[in-house]
């Protein structure tokens, strides 16, 4: 394939075809797996067995129930930060740690099991590593050390995925050990847990008894300093609370003021309207101030019996009969009365206001020396506040210190402290082995051998080309290409270089239709009662060369091989077989394949161009070495430049060019020049491929040889063209082309 791919031709890769190459090696391949599969059952089995067992543990706090009321508060705050992510990572740290782990170890006496000392069965390979300087010998290790690195090997401590669980998981080759290596480990860590909590507690009794010692004495002195300040700067303290005297004083002062303010504005109103009605002569029995005074009642009871008499008195009586003037002398001096009454009472409503004016003055001017005395209290209670903030501050600090140093001493005998943990599953002695798993292994060995086979066998057919196809319309694999071709190393055409003869160009006339008759193709043998043909009849018109290309395009012959035992005379006519293919709107393309490279002298536009010997050497890509014929749209695929030797050692690859090119044109056509049978027989060995044989001014026994050659060879399709020159050129061979 690296003629192909190093001429950059495009290929893909063949799934079929690699999947028929393992299918044709599936003997080796059911082989290689039975046999892996067999080895592994027999390692497996052979292999020592590991049990496991695992022991799970719950992280919550262990706090009593009957906590005091400010510990069930804060307790919530500490439980979360010592149970979220971190911290449960952090117990898992814990299991993990040397200390526990060496607790454990003395506590079971592991330094004397063989399993813990790898000092005891020594491995070959081992010896061997230590011996080359590679390994580390164990025995350099102190037996604790020793034992602390088998047991982290077989340890395995993890939390369990969105919760606060822990399992501590060990595997041993004793199942009784496994079991209780766990179960240990967790007693060792629950009992590490309570120990830490109640030396925690301990010592936090012990520096607390200084310290609250320490802070009684602050809260005294912070005190004492309040209530000294509280003296030297009058802030005596009230009932209210909170409150100074002075405050108190302002307040009271503050209300008194109000009221004399709505006395004194009360009393005006009264005045004023009593003030008006005299004025204005109205009735002033209808204002309250004046009707409430018992003089002006009596008077008022008197007006009206003196009315009563009157009226009485009228009915009998004349207006000027002398008790009548009586009695209407002694009305008018009632009424003198009331009016007399009545600015009394204005003049007692005016000296109520007068007085109210008077004390709210003096209220007044007893609220303003108490401002100013609260604006001195205020300054002063700023130092105060100060003082009791630090003497608040020492006296909680002191409650919590108490607090504490209590709860502390309730926790330090012994079974007080609770570990924050529990068991929740403990680990139990196992039955079945955890490894090896035999028919696991041996399934999972199977399946490797066989996959890693097939693998194996897909990359030999990559990397060997078989499994390549260029893109191309037909979708023919190289790799289905290659595996037909069964040719020698090299075809008994050869392929000399030549030097390019400069051929002045000729135009070719459109070609007469002539139907090719059924008598040009050769059979598998010449029958003995068939005449052979005479010269006369091998110069007739139906052997011509526009007979033969009528021929390719009424029969769509797709592959076409010219065999030109005359030389370039014959190469010539298949040069205008070609034009005139192409004259007829078929596309073709012409392969030169002769030693002389006449088909490349007549068509190519230039010399020196790629062409076939490129393309097997690998040094052209397909569009390098296709070129069009300067004198018609046929396309030429050249002799080429490159080594000839060298490119026949790639001549297997020529049947796969050839239907590369067959699925792009209508018609690929091969000149071969004077090769033999031989030759043209590993070119032609696609199903109906068409022998040409290009014949002009040959002998007739000699063609006649060369077709009942083709015959025996198992040609089915030989055509015979013996056309010497275009009817309309005037001109022989060569030259017509």
């Amino acid at each position: 394939m690296s003629g192909i791919n190093g001429g950059h031709q495009d290929v893909d890769i063949d799934i079929g075809g690699l999947f028929r190459a393992i299918w044709r090696r599936r003997a080796r391949v059911l082989a290689t797996t039975a046999i892996v599969s067999g080895l592994a059952f027999a390692a497996a089995s052979l292999m020592s067995p590991e049990y496991e067992s695992e022991t799970r543990l719950l992280i919550e706090s262990q706090q009593p129930e009957f906590s005091s009321t400010s510990q069930a508060q804060a307790q919530p705050q500490v439980s979360e930060r010592r149970f979220d992510e971190s911290g449960i990572a952090s117990q898992v740290q814990l299991l993990r740690s040397v200390d526990l782990i060496k607790e454990v170890a003395r506590d079971l006496k592991l330094h004397e099991l063989p399993e813990f000392d790898p000092t005891a069965n020594p491995s070959v390979l081992s010896d061997l590593l230590v011996m080359l300087g590679i390994g580390k010998n164990p025995l350099d290790l102190a037996p604790e050390e020793r034992v602390l690195k088998e047991f982290q090997k077989k340890l395995q401590v993890y939390q369990v995925e969105r919760s606060r669980v822990i399992g501590i998981q060990f595997s041993s080759k004793d199942p009784q050990l496994a079991a209780a290596i766990p179960n240990a480990m967790a007693k060792v860590f629950m009992s590490l847990q309570s120990g830490a909590k109640l030396q925690s507690n301990s010592e936090a009794s012990r520096w607390l008894e200084p310290e609250i010692a320490n802070l009684r004495e602050k809260v005294r002195e912070a005190e004492a300093k309040v209530a000294e300040y509280r003296a030297s700067s009058d802030l005596l303290l009230t009932g209210e609370a909170g409150g100074t005297f002075a405050t108190t004083q302002l307040n009271d002062i503050s209300t008194e003021l109000a009221r004399v303010r709505g006395e004194r504005a009360d009393a005006e109103a009264r005045a004023e309207s009593v003030r008006s009605a005299l004025s204005s002569g109205r009735a002033v029995d209808t204002l309250n101030a004046v009707v409430a005074s018992p003089m002006i009642q009596r008077l008022k009871e008197t007006e009206s019996n003196v009315q009563g008499q009157i009226a009485d008195l009228s009915t009998s009586l004349l207006d000027g009969h002398p008790r009548l003037k009586g009695l209407k002398s002694q009305l008018q001096g009632i009424r003198a009365q009331i009016r007399t009454e009545t600015q009394k009472i204005l003049g007692s409503l005016e000296n109520e206001a007068n007085v109210s004016l008077l004390r709210e003055r003096q209220l007044i001017s007893q609220l303003n020396t108490l401002k100013a005395t609260s604006a001195k209290a205020g300054a002063d209670e700023v130092g105060l506040r100060a003082l009791e903030r630090e003497a608040a501050a020492q006296r909680q600090l002191l409650e919590t210190y108490l607090a504490r140093y209590r709860e502390a001493s309730s926790r330090s005998g012994e079974n007080s402290a609770l570990a924050d943990a529990r068991i929740v599953s403990q680990a139990v002695e196992p039955v079945e082995a955890s490894f090896p798993k035999i028919l696991p292994i041996t399934i999972v060995a199977g399946l490797a051998a066989f996959l890693i086979s097939c693998v194996a066998i897909m990359l030999s057919e990559l990397f060997s080309g078989r499994a390549l196809r260029p893109v191309t319309g037909a979708g023919e694999s190289f790799a289905e290409e290659e595996a037909q071709l069964s040719y020698e190393p090299d075809l008994a055409v050869t392929m000399p270089q030549s030097k390019p003869v400069a051929v002045a160009p000729v135009a070719v006339p459109a070609p007469i239709p002539v139907q090719v008759p059924d008598a040009v193709r050769a059979p598998h043998a010449v029958p003995s009662d068939v005449p052979p043909p005479t010269e006369t009849s091998l110069q007739a018109d139906d052997f011509s060369v526009e007979s033969v290309a009528d021929h390719i395009c009424d029969d769509d012959v797709r592959i076409a091989v010219s065999v030109s035992p005359a030389g370039d005379e014959g190469s010539a006519n298949a040069v205008m077989l070609a034009r005139l293919v192409a004259e007829q709107g078929r596309r073709i393309v012409l392969i030169d394949l002769t030693g002389s490279a006449c088909p490349s002298d007549l068509m190519a536009q230039s010399p020196g161009l790629a062409g076939i010997t490129n393309l097997l050497t690998g040094t052209a890509a397909f569009g390098e070495t296709i070129h069009a014929d300067r004198l018609s749209d046929a396309h030429l695929i050249p002799q080429g430049y490159a080594d000839a030797a060298l490119a026949m050692r790639g001549i297997e690859r020529l049947q796969m060019i050839i239907d590369a090119l067959s699925s792009a044109y209508d018609t690929v056509l091969v000149e071969c020049g004077a090769a033999d049978i031989a030759a043209v027989g590993k070119v032609a060995r696609v199903p109906g491929t068409e022998i040409i044989i290009s014949a002009p001014d040959v002998a007739d026994d000699q063609v006649i040889d060369l077709i009942a050659g083709f015959g025996e060879a198992g040609f089915d399709e030989v055509v015979l063209m013996t056309g010497a020159s275009h009817p309309y050129s005037g001109e022989p061979g060569r030259r017509a082309a």
